[in-house]
């Protein structure tokens, strides 16, 4: 697979690489990095010829946002495709807020959620000015688990205003879950959606309704948390992160034994991890973070790595992922 490789995201008409950034560690996502650091990391993004990034006022309560900005200035705006998303305000506040524990060192700042009309346009307006850019690509509605209803009925018609202003050119929504992401493509008119963690080595429950659904009605998914957490990154044992908590004993288990197929037909699960995500044809993209410019070309090159055909079938016998999942190397079912 050529991480450089670009594909249209769904209906935005925008064309991105099958591999970008997501930026919550240049928020401080389970550390803080220097500032010269997260610049760095998106600089060596854009030499390897990469133009994705995907952030959000929740990464660090708006220190994502601003670190992108700067690292992004002087770049021509034509030539990246940027992400951000709306559902929570960013509220003045002393010291560091309970929901913020995942993040080191934020802003004095709370994240709210506000899924107003109201709420939307000013959110919106507060990450152009954190970014420094007069326009955003893509807007996720931002995690509405709890305030589908606000969602759909304020938050929904203040993205599809500005599409139809021509302020941004995708209307997508960004969750853990992939159940509520297809009531939206049922009951709105979505570009995209940004999928984190429900299709992975690990599960593949959204190829039941989600997937099929995307591909009928032309939404490009940006797949984001392949690693679920940094479980198959960083290896399965006790406290291995999961879902951004701590793996239950059966995750680890399957994710042990993942490790154990790859290690015998010598396959790094990283690569199989991302070339798999990339392998379902509603898949657009994936976006991996990462805090070290080094590990911007581990996972640039992980997507070029030979996996044998035998390991696929093997991972398929043994029922750790499902039969009729496409891998990379095969054909690519017809959508009906």
């Amino acid at each position: 697979m050529n991480p450089r490789e670009t594909k249209e995201l769904g209906a935005t008409g925008l064309q991105v690489t099958r591999l970008g950034l997501g930026c919550a560690a240049l928020g401080g996502l389970y550390g803080d990095i220097p500032e010269e650091q997260a610049e760095a990391v998106v600089r060596r993004a854009l030499a390897l010829g990469l133009n994705l990034f995907d952030t959000a006022p929740l990464y660090g309560s708006g220190k994502s946002e601003m670190r992108l900005g700067r690292a992004l200035k002087g770049v021509p705006r034509d030539s990246y495709v940027l992400a951000t998303k709306v559902g929570r305000i960013l509220v003045p506040t002393e010291g560091k807020e309970p929901g913020q524990e995942i993040f080191e060192n934020p802003p004095p700042c709370k994240p709210v959620f506000d899924f107003s009309y109201d709420g939307v346009m000013r959110s919106f307006e507060s990450s152009l000015e954190r970014l420094s850019l007069d326009r955003i690509d893509v807007l996720h509605l931002h995690d509405p688990d709890d305030h589908y209803e606000q969602a759909i009925k304020g938050a929904y018609p203040a993205i599809d205003k500005l599409r139809s202003q021509g302020v941004i050119r995708g209307v997508s929504a960004g969750m853990n879950q992939w159940e509520m992401l297809a009531r939206f493509a049922r009951e709105g008119r979505f570009d995209c959606f940004l999928l984190a963690g429900r299709y992975s080595l690990l599960e593949q429950e959204a190829m039941d309704e989600l997937l099929p659904l995307c591909i009928e009605k032309k939404i490009g998914i940006m797949a984001g948390g392949t690693y679920n957490s940094g479980i198959l990154a960083k290896g399965a044992q006790q406290g291995s992160k999961y879902n951004y908590a701590d793996a239950p004993p059966q995750v680890i288990e399957k994710a042990r034994q993942l490790e154990e197929v790859s290690a015998r037909h010598q396959v790094n699960i990283k690569a199989a991890a991302s070339q798999f995500a990339l392998a379902h044809p509603a898949i657009t993209c994936i976006i991996p973070g990462t805090r070290q410019p080094a590990r911007m070309d581990e996972n640039f090159e992980l997507l070029g790595k030979k996996i044998p055909p035998a390991y696929w079938d093997e991972l398929k016998d043994r029922g750790l992922i499902r039969r009729e999942a496409p891998v990379p190397g095969e054909g690519r079912p017809t959508p009906s």
